[in-house]
């Protein structure tokens, strides 16, 4: 895809999907100033967030959640900003919907663009960085979502399908959980820095974004224990039911027990009582059956039925 810019007075955004080598090298001639490792980090698949701090400009590098509704599994998906006085780079993969979603509103909107890109670069950052933020939220809402779910399935539904379900679940916060704990720290970082081309009015509104940042991590962290602990409970259940079955195939098993040993010795080719009897088969199919009754009677005494 090629490089899509958006000039406005004297502020260029620069927004990139899916870079090439071919990118990067345009990127080259047109910031020189740019490091070259700053530019062959743009090309990892997966870079660590990280801010690095230059003389003309500052890069960032962010890992922000998107959802995998086919493996059903938050990924990360990678960002990274070359933020420097006059200019913004953005630099992803095009499946964030925020950014995908702010850039086509100020490329099409006169009035767009003066909203976001009339105060510098350094203030469109922010606002760009604050909407990624903000998109924590609706796919945490969705975990609270699966978790209210399984909760009110756990003692009515199958036990396997909770399981499943509370497997995939965990799963998810897991990823989602390692993804805002790597990012939380960045934001930290932004707060804190003091660099040429972030104002210093920006220091509040950035320690907006962490506040937010921090509240996301505190919820993942309280789901991630909310599913441990359901996690649990489903265990408990299925190794209770699982109890119960095999109670009951114990007592079939001792109910058959004396039943066999009888149909085994008259079986037998020797001489055995009542062989000659008339009734011998009822008269024994008694005796087999008021054993069972008794054994029953017994187990329900003992309170193991």
């Amino acid at each position: 895809m090629p490089i899509e810019r958006i000039q406005h007075n004297t502020f260029t955004w620069i927004n990139i999907v899916d870079i090439t080598p071919a990118d990067v090298d345009q990127l080259r001639r047109d910031l020189p100033y740019i490091h070259p490792l700053n530019l062959e980090d743009l090309l990892s698949v997966m870079e660590r967030p990280k801010i690095d701090e230059h003389d003309q400009y500052l890069f960032v590098v962010m890992q922000l959640p998107q959802w995998d509704r086919v493996e059903r599994i938050t990924r990360s998906s990678e960002v990274d900003f070359i933020v420097g006085r006059n200019v913004l780079v953005t630099a992803h993969d095009g499946d964030l919907k925020p950014l995908v979603m702010l850039f086509e509103r100020v490329q099409s909107s006169s009035i767009e663009r003066e909203k976001w890109m009339g105060h510098g670069a350094n203030d469109a950052f922010y606002a760009v960085v604050d909407r990624l933020v903000d998109y924590l939220f609706p796919i945490l809402n969705k975990v609270d979502s699966n978790i209210h779910h399984i909760e009110d399935g756990l003692f009515t539904e199958n036990s396997r399908h909770i399981i499943q379900e509370i497997a995939v679940v965990r799963r998810d916060i897991i990823a989602l959980r390692r993804i805002i704990r790597h990012l939380v720290p960045v934001l930290e970082q932004l707060e804190r820095t003091e660099h040429p081309v972030i104002r210093d009015e920006l220091e509040e509104y950035f320690g907006d974004t962490v506040d937010h940042g921090r509240l996301a991590r505190d919820i993942i962290d309280e789901n991630y224990e909310v599913i441990t602990g359901l996690s649990d409970t489903a265990n408990t259940l299925a190794s209770h039911r699982l109890n119960d079955v095999m109670r009951i195939l114990t007592v079939i098993s001792v109910l058959i027990l004396p039943l066999t040993l009888i149909a085994g010795i008259y079986g037998m080719n020797i001489d055995l009582p009542l062989d000659e009897h008339p009734a011998a088969f009822l008269t024994i199919m008694g005796i087999m059956l008021v054993i069972s009754i008794l054994m029953i009677l017994y187990f329900i005494r003992r309170k193991w039925l």
